[in-house]
């Protein structure tokens, strides 16, 4: 589906729009791109529902192993703009085009570097490659003894380098063999040493950039993400232009207006459903002389929808609710563990939306067998997007019942890894003539290994399929979405959980008041919904979630 609109969004540095409240959680998915740490680190973000499985290369190139930020941008962009891409879950509480921009930023920071890097290794490697293979054996074999748990073969990996280095330097001095190749064997031993000095310079000034937009961003400056590839410079920049409309589908489809319910993962993006609450009761004229006045479910549901308009509104001024999201869901179930979703198509459908004369057809029909439903969300972005509450309201007419279900859900905030800050490379060591007493030491920002791992892994870049094969990569929980991918439980944090629970009560009761009043507009005797309603008032003050989607059967 080719998406027109929304292409003034994506040129030029892009920063998170304010409207929403989603800052936090976008800017922290965001500085995710920029970091430097191990690719496993991204584990301690699962959650119960959802699993990212690290992918590993091949045992003999652990060299080409890439690290959290390389595997992330990469595996995000490739996810959310390729070609043939499977539909994605919506990020409510976040903005995923801002993410994927910085993704591509990142990428092209990496990029820059990486060229540079294989002008170094032509130059300087493969010009003199029986030296670069000598030490780039050298350097495997220790980062695989280095992964040892045993101290003494840690050890034994720097005693070997420093053995390595040695003997380079006796060969340079007791020469075997002389003339051209003397010489061309003294380069080969020197020239990949001179590389990797030059390559290190390259790789702290690229390390800087990163961490200083990781911090930024977690900092709120709201660095931008400059991705002038989304910009076609002329009528023949296809992969600009194709890049340009990825983004606008991806936009596009986030405003989407279909969902996935997924068993006890809870509606896909919108978390678990935490509580549910139905008031049913048969439909009795109110005079039992006339006929009740034909009404339908959307009757009742566009009267609830006017009234949840008011709900920032209260008799005292008191702060109260902010204005929320008041949308019409369609619903389509899948399995627990899918691996993929499908949305609605056809005429009924447009730019991912489904018209309003379809969702209202839905609402009246489809309430008993097979098919997609339809609910009424009122939703809130709070905690500058870390909790994402949402209540849910559906109708149904079955025979002579009238039933009507709350239900609520809850989003919680991103996992802890992706809001921590960087922190410069340090030990603590004994102090020499104080042992009982340490002392912080600062590290290179760029080791060694990290050296020889970037100019090694730069001249294959070029061709990401095969760097992945070597070195390995992550794959995204499926389906996938960047911001219930990596949420946390809402009701570990005190305060966010007393606002999912205190938004129950009153949207509640706003649901029940406009519903019996259509009821007696049509001539329904409401004194059983009355008191059911008042029942079900007293019950939904009780303080502790539950899992309602697991059920005891």
């Amino acid at each position: 589906m080719t998406v027109e609109s929304g292409y003034a969004d994506i040129f030029g540095p892009q920063v998170p729009r304010t409207g929403d409240g989603g800052q936090t959680p976008t800017l922290a998915l965001a500085s995710a791109a920029y970091r430097d740490g191990p690719v496993e680190e991204i584990k301690k973000a699962d959650n119960d529902w959802h699993q990212t499985t690290v992918k590993p290369g091949r045992p003999w190139a652990t060299i080409f192993r890439p690290n959290l930020g390389e595997a992330f941008s990469r595996a995000v962009v490739d996810r959310m703009l390729g070609s043939g891409r499977k539909p994605l879950i919506q990020s409510f509480g976040a903005e995923p085009q801002v993410v994927v921009e910085h993704c591509l930023a990142a990428n092209r920071i990496r990029r820059e570097r990486d060229n540079k890097l294989t002008a170094v290794m032509v130059v300087c490697g493969l010009l003199f490659l029986p030296g670069l293979l000598a030490w780039l054996l050298v350097f495997q074999i220790r980062a695989t003894v280095a992964k040892s748990e045993n101290r003494q073969a840690g050890a034994f990996g720097t005693v070997l380098l420093v053995a390595v280095g040695a003997l380079a330097v006796l060969f340079l001095v007791r020469m075997p063999f002389g003339g051209f190749w003397g010489w061309y064997a003294r380069a080969a031993v020197v020239m990949p040493v001179v590389g990797w000095f030059g390559a290190k310079q390259i790789c702290e000034r690229t390390a800087r950039d990163l961490r200083e937009r990781w911090d930024s961003l977690l900092s709120g400056s709201s660095v931008g993400a400059k991705v002038p590839e989304t910009v076609p410079t002329g009528p023949n920049a296809t992969a600009a232009e194709q890049l340009r409309r990825s983004l606008a589908e991806l936009s596009a489809e986030q405003q989407s207006n279909s969902v996935f319910y997924a068993g006890p993962k809870g509606i896909l993006g919108m978390g678990t459903r935490w509580g549910s609450w139905q008031l049913a009761e048969e439909l009795v004229p109110a005079d039992p002389a006339r006929e009740i006045h034909p009404f339908r479910s959307w009757d009742v549901v566009r009267s609830i929808h006017d009234q949840l308009r008011m709900l920032e509104r209260g008799p005292l001024n008191t702060g109260g609710f902010p204005t929320p999201s008041i949308r019409h869901w369609i619903v389509t179930p899948i399995g627990e563990n899918a691996s993929a979703v499908s949305r609605p198509e056809g005429t009924d459908v447009e730019a991912y939306q489904v018209k309003p004369h379809a969702i209202q057809e839905i609402c009246n029909k489809q309430q008993f067998g097979a098919g997609d439903r339809h609910y009424l969300g009122v939703q809130w972005t709070l905690w500058d997007g870390q909790l994402v509450i949402t209540m849910l309201i559906t109708v149904t007419v079955l025979h002579a019942t009238l039933r009507i279900e709350v239900t609520g859900h809850a989003l919680g905030p991103v996992n802890g890894l992706f809001t921590s800050k960087p922190e410069a490379p340090s030990k603590e060591v004994t102090k020499s003539f104080k042992p009982w007493e340490t002392r912080t030491v600062k590290l290179p920002l760029v080791t060694t290994n990290e050296v020889v791992r970037l100019a090694v892994r730069a001249p294959l870049t070029w061709y990401p399929p095969l760097l992945n094969w070597l070195g390995g990569t992550i794959a995204l929980p499926e389906p996938f979405g960047l911001r219930h991918a990596w949420a946390d439980q809402p009701w570990r944090h005190r305060f966010m959980a007393d606002d999912a629970l205190r938004a129950a009560t009153p949207v509640l009761r706003v649901v029940h008041t406009a519903a019996i009043k259509v009821l007696k507009e049509n001539g329904v005797d409401t004194e059983k919904f009355g008191a059911r309603s008042a029942f079900l008032s007293t019950q939904v003050q009780d303080p502790a979630p539950r899992k309602a989607d697991l059920y005891d059967a």
